[in-house]
């Protein structure tokens, strides 16, 4: 990889805050049409890399994909996955609240359109978690979401967008053998990564967020 700077490209004037507010979970606005170079995406994933994570030990790959076939396959993978989703056994679930129809609308658009998104990434953490603790689980996934984070903070600064997407994991070996992950590794998620249609993204509605926040307590 190239070193820090070495990938200019559009870059938003934002503040801390403005970034923080705006860096939006992405959809039906990823620009499918405008590639995305390589250089500007290892950029971001060098930022990536100073996340705080646990032990300082950054165990963690990046499966980056932009060849045409290959992201053919890799949406196909995420397709069955969301089939397993639909037709999973749901006895004994608690029934909880469903997406918006707006939300719906823009995971289904995703869905038919994930092949043709410029870049797919698949991060993977070292370790797996099946008997772990919750301690165990809660280092390691300590570790790899602050990384994703910035990853998409990153992306946001330079006039990209992402989501974090996981329904792929239904078929986490089918996607492993797909791409060389080598057992061992476990996948975090899925990120499509493109430019964004426009980039007048606004804070969400969070009006609940005080009734949420209790000091010294559990927040009723």
């Amino acid at each position: 990889m190239a070193g820090y700077g070495a990938a200019m490209t559009d870059r938003l004037d934002l503040t801390p805050d403005e970034l923080l507010t705006t860096t939006r979970a992405v959809r039906k606005r990823l620009d499918l049409a405008r590639p995305v170079p390589r250089p500007v995406v290892e950029e971001c994933l060098r930022l990536a890399f100073q996340a705080p994570n646990g032990s300082n030990e950054q165990d963690w790959r990046w499966v980056l994909v932009d060849d045409p076939d290959l992201r053919v396959a890799v949406a196909d993978v995420y397709r069955r996955g969301l089939a397993d989703h639909l037709a999973r056994d749901r006895s004994g679930e608690p029934e909880g609240p469903g997406a918006s129809p707006r939300t719906a609308d823009s995971v289904a658009y995703l869905v038919e359109h994930l092949h043709e998104v410029p870049v797919l990434v698949v991060p993977t953490i070292g370790g797996r978690y099946g008997t772990d603790s919750t301690f165990q689980q809660a280092s390691r996934w300590g570790s790899i979401l602050p990384a994703v984070w910035s990853f998409h903070l990153a992306l946001r600064s330079r006039a990209m967008g992402s989501v974090w997407t996981t329904l792929h994991l239904y078929r986490e070996q089918e996607m492993a053998d797909l791409l060389g992950i080598p057992p061992g590794h476990t996948q975090a998620g899925l990120f499509p990564v493109a430019y964004t249609i426009g980039t007048d993204f606004g804070p969400a509605d969070r009006s609940l967020s005080d009734q949420r926040i209790g000091w010294n307590q559990f927040p009723g």
